[in-house]
């Protein structure tokens, strides 16, 4: 049988892999780009984060 490998298999394998400060600069990339996601609404922050979106391959709608 073979075995393939899963998210979780993939976060055990980056936990073990990754520095702390690696992981805590994904971290604060992650929560920069939740933050702007969220809250840059002004139109022309909302239009280029929407065009960002749909280069990232992200389906807003």
């Amino acid at each position: 049988m073979t075995t393939t490998d899963t998210v979780h298999d993939r976060i055990g394998t980056a936990r073990d892999d990754l520095t702390t400060a690696q992981l805590l600069a994904v971290f604060a990339f992650v929560a920069a780009t939740a933050f702007a996601l969220l809250f840059l609404q002004e139109p022309l922050a909302h239009d280029a984060m929407h065009n960002f979106r749909h280069a990232a391959g992200v389906i807003c709608h």
